[in-house]
């Protein structure tokens, strides 16, 4: 049975279509996330917790240019999910997929607040 969104119907979950995929450490990638979902909106989000990693859906086209540290851009054909994976944002009818200059963005700031973070966390030199 299908849950219903806090909207109250029920969304219809669609399988991912071929698109290009950025993948980056999950830590960096539930940040960007969540940057994201309170700014330009997220695109579909497949969570490999075997790999401990997240693949934000991206245009078409986008692994010709990506060229982010830290992360890695491919073209999927939308097949199979490996075992211990599934949908962090799943596919929604008529849902876009992530902006690539977004992502970009928001990652970068991931990045550095997890930098911060973790400086935070190292005691003081002696």
């Amino acid at each position: 049975m299908e849950k219903s969104s806090a909207s109250g119907h029920s969304p219809e979950v669609v399988a991912p279509p071929a698109r290009d995929v950025v993948t980056v450490p999950s830590r960096q990638g539930l940040e960007a996330v969540d940057l994201l979902r309170l700014s330009t909106g997220v695109g579909p989000v497949f969570h490999d917790r075997v790999g401990d990693s997240l693949a934000f859906l991206v245009p078409p086209g986008t692994a010709d240019g990506w060229d982010l540290p830290g992360s890695q851009c491919h073209r999927t054909g939308g097949g199979p999910t490996p075992c211990g994976s599934g949908w962090l944002v799943p596919p929604r009818a008529g849902a876009a997929v992530t902006d690539p200059a977004e992502l970009r963005e928001a990652l970068g700031t991931a990045a550095r607040t997890i930098e911060l973070v973790d400086g935070f966390a190292q005691p003081p030199a002696s």
